[in-house]
């Protein structure tokens, strides 16, 4: 998939006249991407125009309007676009009450590493976590993860050809599983591979 560059983006004000179309647009893209695995994990599959939505929104928050400051925006959020022989994502750990989000984090250290997706039988691929920096300490993981499953050409012909796909976490305190993914969400993730 294609990078995004400044020529793709929306300046401020023509951000805030096209926001609300540009958001209810990515609502019901996200709707295909998103996996909820078990009750408290749920990856959303990203792609260019998920990755464009997060940089508008975070142009807009800030007030960036100067090069330097959107091509650091690039910069951080263009790694999260498929590049062809992966999937991207962000897996979410979501607790609603502080107390327990807190023991639970502590319990998840390294569930970012066991998060896998399964192609027709195929061996498993765990995900690779966290490429931009470290968001796990010995104590406690993040309640955000970034995730790259790469795939051989073999996953990638099978997806093409409408192989079923599983996606799941094997982690001692949290395992769930998906298995199949809804063929919304099959069909979605086929067209970020080549």
């Amino acid at each position: 998939m294609e990078k995004l560059t400044r020529k793709d983006l929306y300046s401020l004000e023509q951000y805030a006249e096209r926001r609300r179309t540009m958001r209810d647009q990515v609502m019901v893209h996200k709707k295909n991407r998103r996996v909820v695995l078990g009750p408290h994990a749920t990856l959303y599959f990203e792609d260019r125009l998920t990755i464009h939505y997060q940089i508008q929104e975070m142009l807009r928050a800030e007030r960036l309007f100067e090069a330097a400051g959107i091509q650091a925006e690039l910069d951080a959020y263009n790694p999260l676009i498929p590049d062809g022989t992966n999937w991207k994502a962000t897996l979410m750990l979501e607790y609603a009450d502080e107390n327990e989000r807190r023991v639970a984090l502590g319990k998840l250290v390294g569930v970012e590493d066991r998060v896998w997706v399964n192609i027709a039988g195929l061996p498993p691929v765990y995900a690779v976590a966290d490429e931009d920096l470290e968001r796990a300490t010995e104590e406690k993981t993040s309640a955000v993860h970034f995730l790259r499953f790469e795939l051989s050409p073999q996953m990638i012909a099978a997806v093409k050809a409408s192989a079923k796909i599983s996606i799941g976490i094997d982690f001692p305190a949290y395992t769930a599983t998906l298995d199949p993914v809804p063929d919304n969400i099959r069909a979605a993730l086929a067209k970020d591979i080549m």
